[in-house]
């Protein structure tokens, strides 16, 4: 599996949840390690810079993410929200955030993990109780978990990416077609 961060959903604390990818079938987890845990804070654009992290780190990032994608599970089902996961998010989200600083070379953010976990937590609590609520969709692909923000003209979009999953269902569609089809007879 593909070890590249990939931001498709729409919002960071969707992206978050996907960090663990195929929850139906194979599961793949992306934070492994704490550098890979970091790496996702980076590249996300969320900090400029982390100090290392650790296992516990892992764990914490773990369990919100766990958390968030129960949320939005619950909420694109038209369900309550869990209890549990609500209170796992909010107690992550009440920690101190990644602070902005302004430097001579402009803009910097600077945070540790905890920061940086509890920024996501607090971007998961936006989307989970803001306008983008009744966008949120599951990727139409079935071995696909995602959920995104669709964002699209007449709310059409079918998956989380084009390029990650509309591609691959498409050209699998069309080759079963042409399997089926009838054998020209000239």
């Amino acid at each position: 599996m593909n070890l590249d961060h990939v931001f498709v959903c729409g919002h960071p604390a969707l992206d978050f949840a996907a960090t663990l990818r195929a929850r139906r079938t194979t599961r793949f987890e992306m934070f492994v390690t704490p550098e890979r845990l970091n790496a996702w804070y980076l590249d996300c654009g969320l900090v400029d810079t982390i100090t290392p992290g650790d296992e516990r780190d892992v764990r914490e990032a773990k369990t919100v993410r766990e958390a968030v994608h129960r949320l939005v599970t619950n909420r694109v089902a038209g369900e309550d929200f869990d209890r549990e996961a609500l209170a796992v998010l909010n107690a992550a989200a009440r920690k101190t955030p990644v602070t902005p600083q302004l430097t001579v070379a402009g803009r910097h953010n600077e945070a540790t993990p905890e920061q940086a976990l509890a920024t996501v937590a607090r971007h998961a609590v936006e989307l989970l109780s803001g306008p983008d609520l009744p966008l949120m969709k599951e990727c139409g692909n079935p071995e696909c978990t995602r959920i995104y923000v669709d964002r699209s003209r007449g709310m059409r979009r079918q998956w989380c990416g084009m390029e990650s999953c509309g591609n691959r269902i498409k050209a699998a569609a069309y080759r079963a077609r042409k399997k089926t089809a009838p054998a020209d007879l000239h």
